[in-house]
């Protein structure tokens, strides 16, 4: 399926990412200085144009990242620090503001102003003329390091409603100050598209030879829509976060916002084409990780159920031709298609899902038994959408294809608290192997921990490869939270031989019954031949 577009008449559309630092006001997300590092280099890698560090005046951690930075170079890309206008009454060179600025020596320097006049009289509490001598005076400030200069007009949307005159005066006094850029912000982020197009093409028409850009939040869920509107009224800067981080309900989605302009608008932005967007969704997924943060896996374009069918008629018509419910392929932005195996799944399911895990489900009868005993199973409370390897342990079993590398006799956790000591935790397992009867125990951090350490150390002696896995991630999720202590629990648990990744499930009342069960299958798959 090819993705169509019409050439635009807005070329070269750069873009401005300000995760590091609009996004870390996001609740909930704290970067150290190497994460910072990180994520500024992988935004290099992908292509972005300017990056926006921190405030440098701000915060120590802000400072020091810019120290970092000077012996680390972004090129092509432009390391960008924020900042704000001199305060009121005083010179620029005498702001201890400006002078971090500078001091931080990056490539650019981006400073925000107010243009509300709400916020001048009751926030700044000066006068709206004061105002305007703080944005030229510190714009041409800076300019005489001969940097590129962004302007940043603050509340410019609201401002506007306001007072449409004050509001555009805001902005010549930037472009008098010798501004590079102008961007307006939508910062409450309350505008809707028609508005920012028309107050976009107003602020472009009152300085026609400036350069504007866009710096939407997204309040109104709406941050992307509006940053689409302003690049088709003349805006050429975008400014965004990746994965749409930021304060309060976030900043525009720059991956969205890229995806959307390349594929769908055809839109050109400058060094960033149709071959580079193909790796945005491992870019946005690695930034997420180095924050610590669970990828949102409905994203549009990058989340993992972006190309996920689980309904039995769309995977039918999926399978015979893509675009009946796809707008894009998953290869145009790096990302896969997935069909989801429920209780609500069909025959159509079951053999896509099949043919990607490499299992043969062409045989009616069979597919039918299977079916039939997954929504056994998940009406039990199993899931498979997530857990692959389940999934195909479940079809060897029906398809009496499962080899019996072991037997489970017994297992036993022994926790043991002590007066504000460290618990301790103990498992023991008994096991019969190749005809051996196995007894082996083992201590861990917790009993999950305990029972994967004895049931590797029963196996290692018959099955080397067990020592090679690892568990990478074990999530608990209550199925019926009103039973509250009886309620059942269920357990998935991701495993890795530094190669494959595969994920188990189990489900039991005993949230150590349901632990069991996935280690079980995880080291059984493990074994498994491929």
């Amino acid at each position: 399926m090819k993705n169509k577009a019409k050439s635009r008449r807005v070329p070269g559309v750069v873009i401005f990412d300000t995760t590091l630092r609009d996004g870390t006001q996001a609740e909930g997300i704290s970067l150290s200085v190497e994460d910072k590092i990180n994520i500024a280099l992988a935004l290099k890698k992908f292509g972005v144009h300017y990056i926006e560090g921190g405030w440098p005046g701000s915060n120590p951690k802000d400072a020091e990242f810019f120290k970092r930075m000077q012996k680390i170079s972004l090129k092509p890309s432009k390391l960008t620090a924020f900042g704000s206008t001199r305060r009121k009454n005083i010179k620029a060179s005498e702001d201890k503001n400006l002078l971090q600025l500078v001091k931080a020596k990056p490539d650019v320097f981006c400073i925000f102003g107010k243009t509300s006049l709400l916020h001048v009289k009751e926030a700044l509490l000066t006068t709206p003329g004061e105002n305007l001598n703080m944005i030229k005076d510190s714009v041409k400030y800076l300019k005489k390091t001969g940097k590129e200069v962004i302007y940043d007009a603050e509340h410019f949307f609201d401002g506007y409603k306001e007072n449409k005159t004050y509001a555009l005066s805001t902005l010549d006094a930037a472009s008098m100050g010798g501004a590079d850029w102008i961007c307006l912000c939508d910062t409450n982020g309350g505008s809707m598209p028609e508005e920012i197009t028309l107050m976009m093409k107003e602020a472009m028409g009152s300085l026609p030879e400036m350069k504007f850009g866009i710096h939407a939040h997204n309040d109104c869920d709406l941050a992307v829509s509006n940053s689409l509107a302003a690049v088709s009224a003349g805006a050429r800067m975008v400014q965004g976060t990746i994965n749409g981080w930021g304060e309060r309900c976030g900043n525009a989605n720059l991956t969205s916002v890229m995806v959307n302009l390349i594929l769908k608008k055809g839109v050109g932005i400058k060094n960033i084409g149709a071959k580079e967007i193909k790796k945005i969704t491992k870019t946005s997924r690695y930034i997420d990780e180095v924050a610590n943060i669970i990828p949102k896996k409905e994203q549009p374009f990058v989340g993992c159920s972006a190309f996920a069918h689980k309904g039995g008629v769309h995977v039918s018509a999926v399978m015979k031709n893509a675009s009946t419910y796809e707008h894009l392929t998953p290869e145009s932005v790096g990302n896969e298609r997935r069909v989801l195996i429920s209780d609500l799944s069909g025959h159509a399911n079951l053999k896509a899902r099949g043919k990607q895990l490499d299992i043969n489900l062409e045989d009616k009868e069979k597919l039918s038994e299977v079916l039939k005993e997954i929504k056994q199973r998940e009406a039990a409370g199993f899931q498979y959408e997530a857990a692959n390897a389940s999934l195909k342990l479940l079809v060897k079993r029906i398809e009496r294809k499962m080899p019996s590398f072991f037997d489970v006799k017994s297992c036993r956790v022994i926790l043991e608290y002590g007066d504000g000591a460290r618990k301790k935790c103990e498992a023991s397992v008994k096991l019969s192997v190749k005809g051996k009867i196995v007894y082996e125990a083992a201590e861990g951090d917790g009993p999950v921990n305990a029972l994967d350490n004895s049931l590797r150390k029963a196996l290692l002696p018959f099955f080397p490869q067990v020592g090679d896995i690892s568990l990478t991630d074990f999530k608990v999720r209550v199925l019926n939270p009103a039973d509250a202590t009886a309620a059942a629990v269920r357990v998935f648990i991701e495993s890795t031989d530094g190669i494959d990744r595969w994920t188990t499930t189990g489900v039991s009342e005993d949230v150590i019954e349901a632990s069991w069960q996935a280690l079980v299958e995880s080291i059984v798959y493990k074994l498994m031949p491929k």
